[in-house]
């Protein structure tokens, strides 16, 4: 997420949830930006804390129903309890700030390891660990240039992969099974993230590949169906 000040608010020993919302609250608002944008499971909201921020003005309240969400540049956005999908919605946000509030540890892991967020506990802020940058193996077989042309495709949309670009992965992964037999799905998923793919994008191919090792067949549109990289 390159330079945007990102934190989670996390639940500590002898905390409440209210107090963990009341931290989150407190951070963004501290951030310099524009307007604030609260998004929530639900619209109805049981926090004292969170229903003073909707109150005030210049915030925008969005329940998970019927938002679409990713398209936050010049905004402080707080998100609360989201689930992966609404995590990879934050995937490469262009806002000017961004606090998450956890729920549930599980579902914020793979974001905290890969995003490194100031971390928020009680009395405590935690600032992100030192990066040792990452060099990953090369993928054999051609896999690291294909990967690398589907990420800067990926990159050229606001909305991430096209279904022709997916199409061409699938098609590949039918007609080239040797190509991906000796890749895991791990080193598929931790290619995707070290070129900044968004995070639906690394679950979506990840999510091919897994479903061919599982022997499983996909439907690609007809011009598709005999394709391959070279």
């Amino acid at each position: 997420m390159g330079q945007i000040p990102v934190a989670v608010s996390r639940l500590g020993e002898h905390d409440s949830r209210e107090a963990q919302n009341t931290r989150a609250v407190k951070w963004l608002l501290a951030q310099p930006g524009g307007s604030v944008v609260i998004v929530t499971p639900r619209r109805t909201v049981e926090s004292a804390s969170l229903k003073r921020l909707i109150a005030q003005p210049n915030v925008h309240h969005h329940a998970w129903r019927g938002f679409h969400g990713g398209h936050f540049d010049g905004q402080r956005v707080l998100c609360a309890w989201p689930d992966r999908q609404h995590l990879n919605d934050l995937w490469n946000a262009a806002a000017d700030a961004i606090v998450v509030i956890e729920w549930g540890v599980e579902e914020t892991a793979e974001w905290i390891e890969d995003v490194n967020p100031i971390q928020l506990f009680p009395g405590e802020m935690i600032d992100p660990s030192p990066r040792a940058e990452i060099v990953l193996e090369p993928l054999p077989n051609g896999v690291d240039r294909i990967l690398e042309y589907v990420a800067r495709m990926a990159a050229g949309y606001s909305s991430g992969l096209k279904w022709n670009e997916e199409d061409k992965l699938k098609a590949d992964m039918m007609n080239r099974p040797e190509r991906w037999a000796s890749i895991t799905v791990d080193e598929v998923r931790a290619k995707c993230r070290a070129l900044g793919m968004r995070g639906d994008d690394v679950d979506t191919i990840a999510g091919f590949l897994q479903r061919r090792k599982e022997g499983r067949r996909f439907n690609v549109q007809s011009s598709y169906r005999t394709f391959h990289f070279n």
